[in-house]
């Protein structure tokens, strides 16, 4: 009988620890999802960096836009005009270029011209000759003016030996190129024209044709 009772005894003891390593096998409890407006904050935090960055890429870029537009409207822009025809080929006068911009100069400036006969050029564009700076250099600072003149090495077909008569028929182009100013890797290139004969001074000189002629 006693031994009956030891074995009941034993096995009452044996329970607790049944239960321990139960307890101990049961997996870490796992919290509550996440609720929606957690979700929602957290979204709304994404798009307003999203949108953060996207206004300062804006900002940058208009930044620059800004920067190039004021350097291309600053930039020199030339006048051209000539003197008075006295004696010889209409299109043999000494023409002027002057720089307008009061702040920039027009560095590696280079002047060709253009004749056109009829609305239609039938001449190649030439390069000016005897450009003459007032520095001795090609660069012509704001203010300052330079001298050149248009080798037509020959007259439109239609010339004949009436000059003068083709040259108030025809019209004068200037293609001019500088550098950038601020930019100098950039080089600027600007047409100017058309100029007639205007024979309204005395004595005639090439100007600008009115508009509406």
């Amino acid at each position: 009988m006693p031994t009956k009772q030891k074995t009941k005894r034993s096995g009452k003891r044996n329970q607790p620890t049944a239960r321990r390593s139960r307890s101990q096998r049961r997996p870490g409890v796992i919290g509550p999802p996440p609720s929606l407006q957690q979700g929602l904050i957290e979204l709304a935090s994404d798009g307003a960096q999203s949108f953060l960055w996207v206004g300062v890429t804006l900002v940058i870029i208009a930044a620059i836009a800004a920067a190039a537009f004021g350097i291309w409207s600053l930039r020199p822009v030339p006048s051209y005009a000539s003197e008075g025809v006295e004696a010889g080929s209409p299109f043999g006068v000494t023409f002027r270029i002057e720089n307008t911009n009061a702040w920039f100069p027009m560095s590696n400036l280079r002047v060709r011209c253009v004749v056109a006969h009829g609305g239609a050029s039938e001449m190649p564009p030439v390069e000016a000759s005897d450009l003459r700076f007032p520095g001795g250099t090609s660069d012509l600072e704001p203010g300052q003016s330079a001298t050149f003149k248009c080798p037509f090495r020959a007259l439109p077909s239609s010339a004949g030996g009436d000059e003068l008569g083709v040259a108030l028929r025809s019209e004068i182009y200037f293609h001019s190129e500088y550098d950038l100013p601020v930019v100098h890797s950039f080089r600027v290139t600007s047409n100017k024209g058309p100029f007639i004969l205007n024979t309204r001074f005395l004595p005639p000189r090439w100007t600008g044709k009115p508009m509406g002629d």
